[in-house]
């Protein structure tokens, strides 16, 4: 059974506006510097909100997508983008999760894209924290001022990635940094020709 029995549907503008609103959110409440695992909470509160359901769902929710078992869907093009970027630069993962993000990578055929693969909940530290960038950056025996970032949330991967001395990029799908100063791309075809750059 769907833990949301809802009619509504969301379109993509819908889920976009729903994204560019939590992330906004989020990011005001990380400015203190301490890692808030609110993110899912906040999405899923508007979700359910926008569909008019009971909040008693939100937590089933938020632990669903917790799950990186539940992470393993890509666009189609992604695997041959990734391997254009690997003949040009070294590339690599830092993600938070639950210890199990080299399992969803295999399973979307493209963990061999990448020459390391740092998780969280394998190394005891998540980002913002520097440790966790400083573990990546050593695993590919790379310097911090000669390696870019390339994230979704701004208070958790750009200024993760810039307070551990790295350049980063934002991949900026929903918009939610169009009026930012820091450097974002909304697709893998734009971060491709922002790189050729």
């Amino acid at each position: 059974m769907s833990p949301i029995a809802s009619e509504r549907h969301l379109n993509l503008d819908e889920w976009q506006a729903l994204e560019r609103k939590t992330k906004v959110e989020f990011d005001r409440s990380m400015r203190d510097g301490h890692i808030d695992h609110g993110f899912w909470w906040i999405f899923h509160t508007y979700l359910l909100e926008q569909l008019e359901e009971s909040f008693s769902l939100r937590d089933e929710l938020v632990a669903n997508t917790r799950n990186s078992a539940n992470w393993d869907q890509t666009l189609p093009g992604t695997r041959e983008t990734l391997e254009r970027f690997a003949k040009k630069f070294r590339v690599a993962v830092i993600s938070n999760s639950d210890g199990g993000i080299n399992r969803v990578l295999s399973r979307c055929g493209i963990a061999e894209c990448f020459e390391s693969i740092t998780d969280s909940g394998n190394i005891g530290v998540e980002k913002p924290h520097r440790e966790i960038f400083e573990t990546a950056l050593r695993l590919m025996n790379a310097e911090p001022d000669e390696s870019l970032y390339v994230g979704d949330v701004y208070s958790v991967d750009y200024s993760g990635a810039r307070n551990a001395g790295m350049e980063a990029v934002l991949f900026d799908v929903a918009g939610a940094y169009r009026e930012s100063d820091a450097p974002r791309v909304e697709s893998l075809e734009q971060l491709e020709s922002w790189l050729d750059r």
